[in-house]
């Protein structure tokens, strides 16, 4: 276990001359640290650094267990920049699913959080580790459980590390009726995704408090490049409370769909918009920790499941009753399906086809949310207005959920090294 050295150093100590090109070794041994720094992780300090180069590891298309991308190598210049704030939003980060598998990209993630304004008060938990997790299901559990309990203070932003697989294994292990009634006191944003969605669901089916689909510290901030859109979209999520997203068509879903799957196209639906990666709503089919919302919108995304088994996931969520007493459901991206291989035919435009036939509620695609770049972030467990579009798409309203002074954030930041 690696120790946490906060330390602050002078300003004077940093060059912020932009014309200055040094690799990241050499810039951090003139800092006088070594690259596990956490410094910006805990400490506000007015300087900071772009990478000058291209991520030739980052996909548009990740893994469920969003496997880590190279950091920089010596070899990769570092260009300063004067951008950085002082933190002043109270952050902390919960680890509920797979380890890091980069110390150095999880200190990379920390140091853009605090050039952002993000105050990480945990930043330890990144380092834990029991098998293939995070750390063990009691310790995991902890990082929630706690504000429950009142050992610590609920803060503003509450982040996931990443997804991958274990917050399952947390539900019973969390009294999410009090975490919710703090977190609604406190006004606390959770946000995540991925695996991430049992703490999502469990939070609004059992404590009623909403919290944000959006990036994680490390699956998205911690690339070499992070992607600027979702950087300013998450931003835009967390400072805007009329959020508005727009879908002009269905292609992350399918192409082979319309942007609104309906009788009636023109039709303007307003309610609770709940849901998540397919793979674990579906498998908390049946549990008290899955959401049972009268009126409901029901958001759904996966990535790397083939046709067949998207629709045997969502054929689980039908028997079980969910989409009764649901007024619509929408989906994310459905990444890295392939071909099927008895019939290239049966696709997933087949399967939504069959769900709309089963349900017979209306279906909305290509939401720009899921394992893919360009993420639009936006809550979950609030109310949300879909309404058609002339053009054939459609816009979706947010309103009802908890949101942080703009003023206080950087979002550049979260793009810097």
């Amino acid at each position: 276990m690696r120790v946490i050295k906060q330390t602050l150093l002078p300003k004077d100590n940093v060059n912020t001359e932009p014309s200055i090109a040094l690799n990241r070794r050499q810039f951090l041994e003139r800092l006088g640290v070594g690259t596990g720094v956490s410094l910006l992780a805990t400490q506000g300090i007015a300087q900071s650094f772009t990478v000058n180069t291209n991520d030739k590891n980052d996909s548009t298309q990740l893994t469920k267990d969003d496997l880590p991308t190279t950091i920089a190598t010596d070899h990769q210049s570092i260009v300063f920049k004067s951008r950085c704030i002082n933190p002043t939003i109270e952050t902390r980060l919960f680890a509920s699913s797979n380890v890091g598998g980069s110390y150095e990209r999880n200190q990379l993630a920390l140091e853009r959080m605090a050039c952002a304004g993000f105050i990480v008060q945990n930043p330890a938990v990144t380092e834990r580790q029991y098998l293939r997790f995070a750390g063990t299901d009691t310790q995991r559990a902890s990082d929630l459980q706690n504000m429950a309990t009142g050992a610590i203070a609920a803060p503003k932003l509450l982040m996931g590390v990443r997804g991958g697989y274990g917050a399952v294994r947390l539900l019973p292990l969390i009294d999410w009726q009090t975490l919710g009634r703090v977190m609604k006191e406190r006004g606390t944003i959770l946000t995540g995704f991925s695996d991430v969605t049992a703490i999502q669901c469990a939070l609004l089916a059992k404590g009623q408090m909403s919290s944000l689909a959006g990036p994680m510290l490390y699956s998205e901030f911690g690339k070499i490049t992070p992607d600027e859109v979702s950087c300013r979209q998450f931003v835009e999520a967390l400072t805007n409370p009329n959020l508005k997203i727009n879908v002009q068509n269905a292609n992350l879903t399918s192409k082979q769909l319309p942007a609104i799957l309906a009788a009636d196209k023109t039709q303007v639906l307003t309610g609770t918009i709940w849901g998540g990666n397919l793979s674990v709503v579906s498998a908390l089919a049946g549990s008290e920790y899955l959401p049972r919302i009268d009126g409901g919108i029901v958001f759904l995304e996966d990535v790397g499941e083939q046709a067949y088994r998207i629709e045997r996931m969502l054929y689980d969520l039908y028997l079980a009753g969910v989409f009764k007493h649901q007024q619509a459901i929408v989906f994310g991206s459905l990444t890295g399906t392939g071909e099927d291989s008895y019939d290239k035919r049966y696709d997933v435009a087949t399967v939504i086809r069959q769900l709309h036939k089963l349900t017979g509620l209306p279906i909305y695609n290509g939401i720009s949310f899921g394992h893919i770049s360009e993420k639009h972030s936006f809550p979950l467990g609030a109310t949300c207005q879909m309404t058609p579009k002339t053009s054939g798409g459609y816009q979706i309203n947010f309103a009802d959920y908890p949101i942080i002074d703009a003023d206080k954030i950087n979002v550049e930041g979260l793009w810097q090294v």
